[in-house]
């Protein structure tokens, strides 16, 4: 019944991140930091210590795994408190297995992102410039990009997909034992 209480929740949370990010791009600490409480709480109440550590571990690895992409300018803080609130509702296992899939989705988002915007020869170009330059120097860069109005990226819904496809994955291998 907890776990039911948790995926809800979370669910409308990661709906909240990323109705917001999508059309403000911004992920409030109003979704972000209750989220993290209450997975926290409820793991803490349900099974004691124990619970709350795998809470705070799954927080922490959520937060550290895209940290290093924030630092980089890759994604916002709102990304990176997101999702460590997702870890601190579904524990450091399962998000582990949550980045590993939104990974994958952010990537193809990009590259659609970059296949609309630029279109596919721009983006062949781009992508030799950047090979190159990394075979040749072994200097990662990226061109300028051609147009200045282009989107960025919103990896508020990629991180929700992401999550809740991880946890579709972990209640079919629990249905399937």
């Amino acid at each position: 019944m907890t776990y039911i209480l948790l995926i809800i929740i979370l669910s409308c949370a990661l709906v909240g991140a990323a109705i917001t990010d999508v059309r403000w791009s911004k992920i409030p600490n109003i979704i972000t930091f209750p989220l993290a409480g209450l997975g926290l709480l409820i793991h803490g109440v349900s099974n004691g210590l124990n619970g709350f550590l795998f809470s705070l571990e799954g927080l922490g690895l959520g937060f550290g795994l895209l940290l290093i992409f924030y630092m980089l300018g890759g994604m916002g803080a709102g990304d990176v408190k997101l999702f460590g609130a997702v870890g601190a509702v579904i524990g450091p296992s399962d998000v582990f297995i949550a980045f590993l899939i939104t990974t994958c989705l952010g990537g193809l988002y990009a590259i659609g992102l970059m296949l609309l915007t630029w279109g596919l020869p721009s983006t062949a170009e781009r992508v030799k410039v950047m090979l190159t330059t990394w075979l040749v120097a072994r200097i990662f860069t990226s061109p300028p990009p051609v147009d200045h109005t282009q989107p960025k990226l919103r990896y508020g819904l990629v991180i929700g997909l992401g999550a809740l496809c991880s946890q579709a994955w972990r209640w079919l291998a629990v249905t399937q034992l």
